[in-house]
């Protein structure tokens, strides 16, 4: 099994961080930014967004991370990760779809400017516009873990992961935060799991 794309990508993160969870050995193997090779007809022939990761296991081909991660817990989770039920399913799946709809696009707008714009293409109104819209959608995950230990339940389980991935820039950016106890805490059992440490807490770049 195969995972095309750079490890400093978000959306790689997520899936390689699931497949340590599962205990899956997966190949990663560089492709996009400096690395290059979306626009090779044989990457597009795989992923037609010419976007990462994609992977490849056996005949099958999927992209988007999501449905990655998705389909590394049905498949492989025997139960893992909140897969042993339609309920707790629906329950991660509800602040994996929010992460997308709701936190990617700030919090894009901060990371990109913060950690990889130069001061002549940084766009200090954008990002500060993005800290503001995060740090207001972050409250709702704070309220939520003031309630439960894990986004997922009661226990760590796929919801966690994609969410996870952007606490990690969240609280590695140097920016103002708002004091959240609930979600720092969260963080911090996070950073207690092996995967999260070797697959998700690399240098920001």
């Amino acid at each position: 099994m195969r995972l095309l794309g750079r490890n400093n990508s978000i959306n790689v993160k997520k899936v390689m961080w699931c497949a340590a969870e599962l205990g899956i050995e997966l190949e990663r193997v560089d492709m996009g930014g400096p690395f290059g090779g979306l626009d090779n007809p044989d990457y597009l022939a795989k992923n037609p967004n010419g976007l990462i990761p994609c992977l490849e296991d056996g005949d099958l081909v999927l992209w988007e991370s999501n449905a990655i991660v998705r389909y590394l817990v049905a498949e492989y989770g025997q139960g893992k990760l909140g897969s042993d039920s339609a309920a707790n399913m629906a329950r991660s799946d509800r602040w994996m779809d929010w992460a997308l709809t709701t936190l990617a696009n700030p919090f894009r707008a901060v990371f990109l400017n913060k950690i990889r714009a130069t001061d002549a293409t940084r766009d200090e109104a954008a990002m500060e516009a993005g800290r503001v819209a995060c740090a207001k959608h972050l409250v709702v995950l704070d309220d939520a873990l003031g309630r439960q230990a894990w986004l997922s339940g009661e226990s760590f389980g796929v919801g966690d992961i994609p969410l996870g991935c952007y606490a990690y820039g969240w609280f590695g950016m140097d920016i103002e935060r708002p004091e959240l106890p609930h979600l720092a805490a969260w963080y911090e059992r996070l950073t207690q799991r092996p995967g999260f440490r070797e697959h998700v807490m690399i240098p920001l770049t």
